[in-house]
This record gives C-alpha cells, sequence and structure tokens, in this order.
C-alpha cells in the first residue's frame, strides 16, 4: 500500500537544500510527485507531496525531521483526499492594483462566503512601471460550486475590487486532469 505525505519544509535559503529532501525522499524510495518552492525574504519554503510505501513511512518521516540538523524545519502530515469536486469547475482569478493591507482578507472573505476555495495562490508586490508605485498582484486558481454561478462571483469580487480600488478578472479554465 502506498501512503500519501505532505510536507512543509522552512529554513535559511541557500544551495542544496532540494537536493537534501530529494536524498531522503529516494533512500526511503519514496516517490516525489508535486511541489512548490520559493525564495522568500532570505528564506526557503516549499510544499512537497511524497508517495512512499507503507512499511518505508516512518523511516522517511524520521529522516525528513532529521533535517532540523541542517536548519531546516520539516512538518509531514498524511494527505488528505480531499480534491476538486465533481459539482465544482475551476475559474482563474488574476488581480492587480494599488499595495494596501487587507486585499488578501477582503477577497478571500468574498469567496468563502459563497463556499469557493482556493486551490492555488500566488502573490507579489511589484513596482509600478509608469508611476513606481508599489502594485499588489495576485492569481488564484478557484474551485467553484456548480450552484455559484460566474456571474454572481464576478459581481460580488467586483464590490471587493471598486472597494479596494484593484482591477480583477476571473475566467473559466479546464479542471485539472
Amino acid at each position: 500500500m502506498v501512503t500519501h505525505l505532505v510536507m512543509t519544509v522552512l529554513g535559511d535559503d541557500r544551495p542544496g537544500i532540494v537536493r537534501s529532501i530529494a536524498d531522503q525522499v529516494a533512500a526511503a524510495g519514496g516517490n516525489w510527485q508535486e511541489s512548490r518552492m520559493a525564495h522568500l525574504a532570505g528564506k526557503f519554503a516549499g510544499i512537497v507531496l511524497v508517495a512512499v510505501h507503507e512499511p518505508q513511512t516512518e523511516r522517511l518521516v524520521a529522516a525528513l525531521r532529521s533535517l532540523d540538523t541542517q536548519g531546516l524545519r520539516v512538518l509531514v502530515e498524511p494527505s488528505g483526499t480531499a480534491h476538486l469536486s465533481s459539482g465544482a469547475r475551476v475559474l482563474a482569478l488574476e488581480l492587480i492594483g494599488p499595495d494596501r493591507p487587507g486585499i488578501v482578507r477582503e477577497v478571500s472573505q468574498a469567496l468563502a462566503e459563497r463556499g469557493v476555495g482556493i486551490e492555488e495562490l500566488a502573490t507579489e508586490v511589484v513596482s509600478g512601471s509608469w508611476s513606481g508605485e508599489s502594485l499588489f498582484k495576485a492569481s488564484a486558481r478557484l474551485s467553484v460550486p456548480r450552484t455559484v454561478s460566474t456571474e454572481a462571483l464576478r459581481h460580488a469580487l467586483g464590490k471587493v475590487s471598486n472597494d479596494l480600488g484593484v482591477d480583477l478578472r476571473l475566467e473559466e479554465r479546464a479542471a485539472p486532469a
């Protein structure tokens, strides 16, 4: 039987972090399946999904946790079974506007109130090409219940967009296979 593990990794960024993790996964006969990793403010942050045969699970978890001797904090959890439900569709959200506190809170509140899940979210603050002002950019993949129309969601997010002074766009996307 195969177990799926989700791990989060955090530490000071340096060359070789991914290799250290991959070495432990390979040593346990695991299969690296998905990951998202980033360099943020001098830190390495990552999430990884691995599959490993049940008898090797404890060995892999112990090996990953031992990476703390290399300055890495690793949290390992068995994966859940929640995936995009058959009763949902995928929308892509793109947002850009002047940076200010509360943008993620306001948008995520409007989504949660309608039962919309955020499957993936990427954000950054960039300098405006003409003005030089700080702009907040976000892109997200949303899991939207079939009971929530795209137009109703656009209307609700339009109110948030106007209140925040940001441009926001929603587009239909094909569900991942």
